[in-house]
């Protein structure tokens, strides 16, 4: 009989926040650190989370604050007063991240922020890949062709997500990334991925899960309320199960 390997289950949640103004543009902080907190979110990815000012802490540290111990943050855009990227906030280790620019020049600055996290019990770190693409589908495809490159850097053992908002309405992404083993998380339940934009009433699949070496997954439903009020996205979550020898 092969021997059992250990097992951690995890959800994980993507949203693009916003620069924390919703729908009212009023400051959402509070109640979006509420209800991510309501999903249980072992792991949130964040695009358009605003970082420090003099004044202020930087949103994605007030999201995590006494619920995500560890955290990342990719500066995509900096201004006069204030800057904002992407963001991983993690029960667990984060062992390294660094942020690649993907920014088209003339066009509004993009990122990929990529982590490796040390997950209890299991011998392979976790690689993710927070991800905002570009608006247009020329900069996409080459924004693509940079992540491709990206996941060639992971070791094809190690368990990886690629999550984000990748701002792929004509949902060519799939077609991309398939051939190096992801697959997204909603169309390999449900046959398409799932609408997240604009959060009153999603009509486009912008944001996006995709895996690569983990044993089990399945999507998490997403109610309109409070979302809608939140962000011009809604999020997008997963339950996910790996697996691995022990070190």
């Amino acid at each position: 009989m092969p021997p059992r390997h250990p097992q951690l289950s995890l959800k994980l949640l993507t949203i693009n926040v916003h620069k924390g103004v919703g729908l009212w543009r009023r400051p959402i902080l509070k109640h979006l650190r509420e209800a991510v907190a309501m999903v249980g979110a072992d792991i949130v990815c964040l695009q358009e989370v605003r970082g420090g000012t003099p004044a202020a802490v930087p949103q994605y540290e007030a999201l995590a604050d006494g619920l995500w111990p560890q955290h990342a943050y990719g500066r995509n855009a900096a201004g006069p007063t204030s800057d904002h990227g992407n963001a991983v906030l993690s029960r667990w280790p984060i062992l390294f991240t660094r942020n690649h620019d993907v920014t088209v020049p003339g066009d509004e600055a993009r990122g990929l922020l990529h982590c490796v996290l040390a997950l209890p019990g299991l011998a392979q770190d976790l690689q993710l890949i927070c991800v905002h693409l570009g608006l247009r589908e020329s900069h996409r495809r080459w924004q693509l062709d940079r992540l491709l490159g990206l996941v060639a850097t992971v070791p094809d053992s190690a368990p990886l997500i690629v999550a984000g908002d990748f701002n792929d309405w004509r949902q060519r992404a799939d077609r991309i990334l398939s051939p190096v083993g992801l697959h997204e998380v909603h169309v390999r339940h449900h046959g398409s991925p799932a609408r997240s934009f604009p959060a009153r009433w999603p009509v486009l699949a912008l944001d996006r899960i995709y895996l690569r070496g983990i044993a089990a997954s399945r999507p998490l439903p997403m109610p309109r309320r409070p979302w809608r009020a939140l962000s011009d996205h809604v999020p997008v979550a997963a339950a996910l199960t790996l697996e691995g020898a022990v070190a």
